[in-house]
C-alpha cells in the first residue's frame, strides 16, 4: 500500500437485544471497504454518483444497499468492476451475545468492528490510513471508539503513519454509499 489507504466501515441490522417485546434483526453485520490510493478512491466516488445520478429514482439522493433495486446494484457492481478494493465482513448472531453484554451495546459495536478491522493489513500502510465509519453515535461514544481503534490498529503499523477516524454520515460521504451497497 503506497498511497492513501481508506477504510470505510458500516453496519446493517441492529443493536437491539429484546427478542420478546420488539422485533430487532437476528444478526448485526458490520462490512468494511478498503481501496488504496486517490485515483482508486476517485474512481470508487464516481461510480456512486454515476449509479445515483443514471439509476436512482427523481429525489433519491443516496443509495441504500438493502433499499436498492438488483438492476441498481449490478449497475453499480459493474461501474467497480475495474476498481482494486477490498470487502470484509463479519456478523454477529446475536442471540449468541451473553446476556450482560446486550446491556452494553456500545462495547459490542467496538468489538465487531475491531475485529473486522483486524483482517485488514494495515502493517503495510505507507502515508496515511484513513478510518470513515457511519456516523451513529454521540460525542462520547466517538470518542471511547476512536480511542479503543487507535489502541489496536497504532500497535500494528509504523508509529509515523498517520491515522485518522471519521464519522460521517452517508449522505455527506460517498465512499459509505459504496460500502452500504455490500452490506
Amino acid at each position: 500500500m503506497t498511497n492513501l489507504e481508506q477504510v470505510r466501515n458500516d453496519e446493517s441490522g441492529d443493536l437491539g437485544f429484546d427478542f420478546f417485546a420488539k422485533k430487532p434483526s437476528e444478526f448485526f453485520t458490520v462490512t468494511i471497504l478498503t481501496v488504496c490510493g486517490i485515483e482508486n478512491n476517485r474512481r470508487l466516488i464516481n461510480a456512486v454518483k454515476k449509479t445515483i445520478k443514471r439509476k436512482l429514482p427523481n429525489g433519491q439522493s443516496e443509495m441504500k444497499g438493502a433499499k436498492d433495486s438488483i438492476g441498481v446494484k449490478n449497475y453499480f457492481y459493474r461501474q467497480v468492476s475495474t476498481v482494486p478494493f477490498d470487502i470484509y465482513s463479519l456478523t454477529l448472531n446475536k442471540r449468541r451475545v451473553y446476556d450482560s453484554l446486550a446491556k452494553q451495546k456500545d462495547r459490542v459495536y467496538n468489538f465487531i468492528a475491531r475485529n473486522a478491522l483486524e483482517r485488514i493489513p494495515v502493517n503495510n500502510a505507507t502515508t496515511r490510513i484513513e478510518v470513515i465509519i457511519d456516523k451513529s453515535k454521540s460525542k462520547k461514544e466517538i470518542r471511547e471508539f476512536n480511542e479503543y481503534i487507535i489502541r489496536h490498529i497504532k500497535g500494528r503499523i509504523d508509529l509515523r503513519i498517520p491515522l485518522d477516524i471519521y464519522h460521517w454520515t452517508s449522505h455527506e460521504n460517498m465512499g459509505l454509499q459504496a460500502v452500504d451497497t455490500f452490506s
